[in-house]
């Protein structure tokens, strides 16, 4: 039996290939299995070619892997993409209508098995695009599983189109169970039981950001649709009256900025999403935050650039981007998760951390974070929430002389208490000019120098607040891998597989979930003493390598970048330690 099966479903667009792939990782993920799912489609409106991978575990794992054990392939284009890519034993399940397909047109063995899936779905009197239903119910048998665990899922996916299309859906799902025979090839691909089990939610990274978003008590969201964030719109507008949070969808992204900024002087917890040729429309708004102090969030979801690029598919090119972003000169944090987990920890640490500092903060996801499919331990997102709304003044505790200076230059930490509309005595004005302590228009040499002085501060007092670096692995590796992002997976998958294989050359991981103020003293005492260092990246240029050498003067030298859209396999990086 195996631990870990990973299972790819093709087919062409509209004929349910997400959906399906999401039904199977929930079957197993309720079942307290690991899954995680990650997709892959063209930029159409309409037509294409769509993939979801799907692997599943008896335990946790850290990134998908390049094995693949099932290929269920719904056309003749499936198994073209994608047969260089499969494993010795592959089991291709296809539609018997496509064939005939013989080993020789394959690059390593493989276990053919053809299925009538077309004659199946005209026996149970349903619509062809219900193919992928009936190969669903032929996976949970090969992978040796109860039809209990689909038949779960397919109940809770289709309750809201009543019984009839359940029973429909149910019975075509055994149609295809029944119609697999065990034989010594599908045996050898039995998944094994749940050591531990566990509760797991499945969710994708931009709804995981969404959670952590609510539960840190978001009220306004002004975001523009735009791949790869668009799933943060609909748990949002889906669950707006629910939550007690307004959603709006803006005419542009800078409409959509400047509708977050305007929240947020009013008191409330705003955000935005976008991507990089949204955020680019953005840019001056951010400075317009900067300058009248006001606490923002940027979910900022990186996807292959310049100009429009690839926008369905994953890179790691808008660090310093977000870092550079802005005219003049004002503080913001960038923040970097590694997986939905994360972007769940950090929708909620953003949201403290513009309060605390009232400046925007971002966060910096990808597509590969924002649309695979994650398991999140349901009592993650049960734990309690501490909310830090920083100096805001909510009541009438003001001087009653109009005294209050919502930008004074007294506070030693650089930020000044801030009062919401309609408080007594707190008047002010937002102003995108240079202004006074009141928000009033100012040129005057020395005071413009000391409200430049006023919001440096900042700067300094939010080192106290900076995350560390995080060291995965022995400190004294032979090889010390740094990165940022969703490559951390990638890499401590690969050392996984190192250590499992006894090879000869130790490896740790320094991991950067805090890039800007950049943590200098922190990463000038982790990689001093470093023997080899391998910056890993979705880029061309190696971002992080260079905003290493910029703070602490270590040049890094040797770099894997990675540059086509796809994101690394754990087996890449190893083949490339080793040429």
């Amino acid at each position: 039996m195996l631990s870990s099966i990973t299972i790819k479903i093709g087919g062409e667009a509209g004929f349910g290939i997400m959906s399906a792939g999401t039904m199977l990782a929930k079957a197993f993920s309720r079942q307290g299995y690991y899954t995680f799912t990650t997709n892959e489609y063209p930029s159409l409106i309409r037509g294409g070619h769509n993939l979801i991978t799907i692997r599943i575990a008896t335990s946790t794992f850290e990134s998908m892997n390049r094995d693949v054990h099932i290929l269920v392939a719904l056309n003749k284009e499936t198994i073209a993409l994608h047969k260089d890519e499969l494993s010795d034993g592959c089991i291709v399940v296809y539609d018997v209508k496509d064939g005939p397909f013989e080993a020789k047109d394959f690059p390593k063995a493989v276990h053919l098995l053809s299925l009538p899936l077309t004659d199946l779905v005209r026996a149970q009197n349903g619509e062809q695009v219900m193919r992928n239903t009936i190969c669903l119910g032929a996976v949970m048998a090969i992978i040796g599983a109860p039809f209990e665990f689909l038949e779960n899922v397919i109940r809770d996916q289709f309750k809201r189109k009543g019984d009839e299309v359940i029973a429909s859906n149910i019975a075509m799902a055994k149609a295809g169970f029944d119609a697999i025979k065990r034989d010594e090839a599908i045996e050898a691909t039995t998944l094994g039981l749940v050591v531990e089990k566990k509760d797991y939610l499945l969710i994708n990274g931009s709804e995981a950001l969404g959670v952590g978003a609510v539960r840190a008590g978001l009220k306004f969201a002004s975001i523009y649709p735009m791949t790869p964030i668009n799933s943060l719109i609909s748990y949002l507008a889906d669950h707006a009256s629910l939550y007690n949070l307004v959603y709006k969808q803006p005419e542009d992204e800078i409409a959509g900025i400047n509708m977050a900024i305007g929240a947020a002087v009013c008191g409330v917890r705003s955000m935005v999403a976008t991507s990089g040729g949204g955020f680019a429309l953005m840019v001056e708004s951010v400075s317009l935050a900067g300058m009248i102090e006001v606490p923002l969030v940027i979910d900022l979801g990186m996807r292959v650039g310049p100009a429009t690029g690839m926008p369905t598919w994953t890179e790691q090119g808008e660090l310093q981007f977000a870092i550079h972003a802005g005219h003049g000169e004002f503080t913001r944090i960038v923040l970097a998760p590694a997986d939905a987990i994360e972007a769940y920890d950090f929708a909620i640490l953003a949201f403290n951390l513009a309060d605390r500092y009232q400046i925007p903060v971002f966060i910096l996801t990808d597509k590969y974070l924002n649309e695979s499919q994650w398991c999140i331990p349901t009592a993650k997102i049960r734990e309690k929430v501490s909310i830090d709304r920083g100096k805001l003044i909510m009541d009438s505790q003001l001087p009653q002389d109009y005294s209050f200076e919502r930008y004074s230059l007294n506070e030693q930490d650089g930020v000044s208490p801030r009062s919401v509309p309609g408080t007594p005595y707190g008047q002010y004005i937002a102003n995108s000019y240079e202004h006074d302590g009141k928000g009033f228009v100012i040129e005057d040499a020395k005071k413009r120098s000391l409200m430049v002085e006023k919001r440096r501060k900042k700067f300094t007092t939010i080192q106290r607040d900076i995350l560390s670096p995080v060291v995965y692995g022995n400190p004294d590796a032979d090889i010390t891998f740094v990165a940022w992002g969703t490559t951390r997976g990638p890499i401590l998958e690969a050392i996984h597989i190192a250590k499992s294989n006894a090879h000869s050359v130790s490896m740790n991981l320094i991991q950067f979930p805090w890039l800007f103020p950049f943590p200098t003293d922190m990463t000038l005492s982790l990689l001093n003493n470093a023997k080899r260092i391998i910056d890993v990246e979705q880029n061309s240029s190696g971002q992080l390598a260079s905003l290493i050498r910029e703070h602490t003067g270590i040049e890094i030298k040797e770099k894997f970048l990675k540059y086509d859209g796809r994101p690394w396999y754990p087996e890449e990086i190893l083949e490339k330690v080793r040429a």
